[in-house]
C-alpha cells in the first residue's frame, strides 16, 4: 500500500512538472552586442562564457563582440590565450569585429588576427550602429 501511494505521489509530481515546463514560453531570440576594451583574461574570459550560456538557453540569438584599444588581446595569434573559446563562440552564432583604427594604433596586421575575425572601419560606430538598430548593449569588464 506504502509503495503505491508513493508511486502515484511520484506520478503526480511528474505530470505536474511537465505541465508547467509545457506552459513556460520559450525565450524569444534577440540581439546583442558586446563592448571589449580590456586585455584583463578575466573579462576576456566572462564574455566567451556569456555567449556559450546564452547561446545554450536561447541558441537562435545573435551576438556581436566588438573590440578596440586593448580588447585586441583576446583575437590576435599568438596574444590570445582562448583562441579555442573564440572559435566555438563562432559556432554559436557569434561574430567578433576588430576596430581598424585600434589595429592601426597597435601596429596589428589584418593576417594576425585570428581566423573569421572581421574587421569594421570603427569600433565605437559599430555599437552606435548596432544599438541603432536595436541591439542590446554590454559593456565587458569595468
Amino acid at each position: 500500500m506504502k509503495s503505491l501511494v508513493a508511486f502515484a505521489c511520484l506520478a503526480v509530481l511528474t505530470i505536474s512538472a511537465l505541465a508547467v515546463r509545457a506552459q513556460s514560453p520559450q525565450p524569444q531570440p534577440y540581439k546583442v552586442v558586446f563592448d571589449l576594451t580590456s586585455s584583463d583574461p578575466i573579462d576576456q574570459q566572462a564574455v566567451l562564457r556569456w555567449i556559450r550560456e546564452i547561446s545554450t538557453v536561447n541558441p537562435k540569438t545573435e551576438m556581436e563582440v566588438v573590440m578596440y584599444a586593448r580588447g585586441l588581446d583576446l583575437v590576435v595569434s599568438g596574444k590570445s590565450a582562448l583562441a579555442s573559446g573564440v572559435s566555438e563562440a563562432m559556432s554559436q552564432h557569434a561574430t567578433f569585429r576588430v576596430c581598424a583604427i585600434a589595429m592601426k594604433n597597435q601596429q596589428i596586421a589584418q593576417n594576425q588576427l585570428l581566423p573569421n575575425v572581421q574587421t569594421v572601419p570603427d569600433g565605437i560606430g559599430e555599437i552606435v550602429a548596432r544599438q541603432r538598430a536595436g541591439w542590446g548593449y554590454i559593456k565587458v569588464g569595468h
